[in-house]
């Protein structure tokens, strides 16, 4: 093929030998002429395109490369090696079109991509039209709050059973999260119940009228089976308690004054129940913790929801009974132990105690 080579005399010299200034120049001709052509060349012809850009275009100016990416993005025959190696361009800008559209990129490079490069990257690839599981696994890994919220948003989204789990996790504390997961089909039940038991009563409600009408049948099943659970811990039932709370919460009425008031009158189920509800632990777990031999899990867990000492020092009381009378050495130390306690240490203790 002789097309290249007459449209820029001394082409070879150029990529052997040439200044910047007229590789730079070169790229821009001949990737126009590609662009032009594409459509009619062999798969030869396109073989010598790539292998010539590829030498030429990192020298040729940002926006060049920019034009270049978003236009090469949308071929079914581009350079292959041409468009990995803009794929892998650090600026967004460059890499961004071809990660979300190229139909080029093959998975192996994508993943390989995801699991080197930054989150603008990864927002980039979570566009594009499907993702396969070993693609989303990363994504789920590695991906901050926008590209978890765009790859669940994603209908041509796949996702393994792990990254389902992840994501139910993460959407504890993302309502949005929330709602995209759960108007996904291909949702298992068993992670639909999880969502619905980590989010609150608003976002339940948001996503049922949003939800498709056979996920709404199964959202209603899975509220069902999630408030019916009786929870029992060694002699102790949390039954009415759990419904108390839920019950509070409903009212919007759950909030440390209710909590202080059931620690004064020594409540100790509902005082559980509504840390482990305001907390996001399970009430098995935060019992065992409570009921044990120190005081700091009622500090840990009061700091994250954002109680004062007096209601802390309420529930230490409580946690002791009506008939024992702590030192007041005790309780300067527990003070003193909670106003140091920065919020985002207990933060990650609760984070631990959530997934025993």
């Amino acid at each position: 093929m002789t097309t290249a080579p007459a449209l820029i005399p001394e082409l070879d010299d150029i990529v052997r030998r040439g200044d910047p200034k007229r590789r730079a120049e070169a790229a821009r001709r001949l990737g126009e002429l590609f662009l032009q052509g594409a459509a009619s060349f062999r798969p030869d012809h396109i073989d010598l395109f790539d292998g010539v850009l590829t030498s030429l275009v990192p020298h040729a100016e940002l926006a060049a490369r920019v034009d270049l990416a978003e236009r090469l993005a949308l071929l079914a025959n581009a350079p292959r090696h041409l468009v990995g190696q803009l794929a892998r361009d650090d600026e967004v800008a460059i890499a961004g079109p071809l990660l979300r559209r190229s139909p080029v990129i093959d998975e192996k490079v994508l993943v390989e991509i995801a699991n080197a490069k930054g989150q603008g990257h990864l927002l980039a690839m979570a566009e594009r039209s499907k993702l396969s599981t070993a693609l989303t696994d990363v994504l789920v890994r590695r991906g901050d709050r926008d590209v978890i919220r765009c790859a669940a948003g994603n209908a041509g989204a796949a996702f393994s059973d792990a990254s389902f789990t992840t994501l139910v996790q993460r959407a504890s504390q993302d309502g949005v999260l929330t709602l995209r997961i759960g108007r996904r089909d291909d949702l298992p039940p068993e992670h639909l119940k999880g969502l619905l038991a980590g989010s609150i009563d608003v976002i339940r409600r948001r996503l049922h009228a949003v939800a498709k009408p056979e996920r709404q049948a199964e959202i209603k099943l899975a509220m069902t089976e999630i408030e019916g659970v009786i929870v029992q811990v060694e002699g102790r039932d949390f039954t009415a308690a759990q419904r108390a709370i839920l019950a509070l919460h409903r009212a919007g009425e759950l909030n440390e004054a209710a909590v202080a008031g059931f620690a004064k009158a020594f409540k100790y189920e509902e005082c559980v129940a509504a840390l482990a509800a305001m907390a996001g632990v399970k009430i098995v777990t935060l019992d065992r913790l409570i009921s044990g031999d120190r005081y700091d899990p009622i500090l840990i867990a009061s700091k994250t929801i954002g109680f004062e000492w007096p209601t802390v020092r309420a529930l230490i009381l409580m946690r002791l009974g009506p008939n024992r009378v702590p030192s007041p050495a005790d309780i300067e130390g527990a003070r003193v132990n909670f106003v140091r306690l920065m919020p985002s240490t207990a933060q990650r203790v609760v984070e631990f105690w959530k997934s025993r």
